[in-house]
């Protein structure tokens, strides 16, 4: 077995090849980014001979393209996240950084967490769709939120007496209200930049409330048995769908745990038995996943009676919220390979 590891950049991606049994370094080759580019490091790659996986650091829009093309031609991708690779970096013998040091570090990590234990890339699906769209609405709600607070500033400025909600200029009558008062007041430059603002504010609350509709109908199709169950919201499912990327890329819930950071890390010593807190993993997938559980734990009853439970147990709250997480991650996986009847079975990790 062959392990490519990929130093990805945006005009060239830099290849080492490390056996996997010995960790010697059999190859290495750097090429520019497009297909001239891949096909000559897929024909490199194949005459190695012999099985080959391939371990590219996941930096989404700059491997993506690569990965595609290994994937569309039958090769097996794993991607590695960037923390990975800190240890790896600091266990080699020489100093310094380049893109075949970077792309070895990629190699170690995975053959040093194990080929079967990383996420599997595959085929792009309503997946990205979903997560594309996410993002989207969160970019616009921090502008949002950015312009909100530059003209709440302006009419402090014009109106000290003046008393408004945090957000009550994105919903209900301040806006028209505020609108109509600027309208009369004396056109000087700060009410003039206020009155634009204003207007951009009401122009992205109508774009996010329609993405915000397209995104709960896209969630409807994909993935429907997560809006049945209580906690998930739609943005929080489409969070979900979208990180995860197909729930066929974990052989098990525990690697989806593992991956978001909702594993505890045993930390014991002698008598001491106990769990810390992973602070690794894909911080969006547990952001959601605490959403959920924080929903769950305030209105759902057997929710309620888990987290009981495990305080009889002898846990705090905060390490039963963890199992709670941890259980959830379990919950998410299970429905999220679930064949939806219009769609058949999940899609199954590349093998080469």
């Amino acid at each position: 077995m062959i392990v490519l590891g990929a130093d990805a950049h945006k005009r060239s991606h830099t290849i080492v090849a490390l056996s996997a049994t010995t960790g010697e370094l059999v190859g290495e080759q750097t090429v520019q980014v497009g297909a001239k580019g891949f096909a000559a490091l897929l024909a490199w790659a194949r005459r190695l001979g012999g099985e080959r996986v391939w371990a590219i650091e996941d930096c989404r829009h700059v491997s993506g393209s690569f990965e595609r093309f290994l994937i569309a031609r039958g090769e097996r991708v794993l991607r590695v996240t960037t923390k990975l690779m800190a240890a790896s970096r600091r266990g080699v013998r020489g100093r310094g950084k380049s893109d075949s040091i970077d792309a070895v570090s990629v190699a170690r990590a995975a053959l040093r967490e194990g080929l079967d234990a990383l996420p599997a890339a595959q085929l792009e699906g309503p997946e990205l769709d979903l997560r594309l769209l996410v993002d989207h609405r969160e970019r616009l709600v921090r502008q949002r939120v950015a312009l909100n607070n530059s003209l709440q500033w302006h009419l402090h400025d014009l109106w000290p007496e003046l008393e408004l909600p945090g957000s009550s200029l994105f919903y209900g009558t301040w806006a028209p209200r505020v609108a109509r008062r600027l309208a009369r007041a004396e056109q000087t430059m700060r009410v003039r930049i206020a009155r634009a603002e204003l207007r951009r504010i009401r122009e992205l609350s109508q774009t996010i409330k329609a993405l915000q509709s397209e995104i709960a109908g896209l969630v409807a199709q994909t993935a429907p048995q997560l809006l049945s169950e209580p906690g998930f919201g739609p943005l929080t499912a489409a969070k979900l769908v979208g990180e995860i990327a197909g729930a066929g890329r974990f052989s098990t819930d525990a690697k989806l745990a593992r991956a978001a950071g909702l594993a505890p890390i045993p930390v014991s010593s002698g008598k001491t038995n106990r769990h810390r807190l992973d602070r690794g993993g894909n911080r969006q997938i547990n952001a959601a996943i605490h959403r959920v559980a924080v929903t769950r734990a305030r209105c759902h009853p057997e929710t309620r009676a888990y987290l009981e439970r495990k305080r009889s147990e002898g846990k705090s709250t905060k390490e039963a919220i963890r199992c709670l997480k941890r259980h959830l991650a379990r919950h998410v996986w299970q429905l999220l390979r679930t064949p939806h009847p219009d769609q058949g079975t999940p899609p199954s990790p590349s093998i080469s």
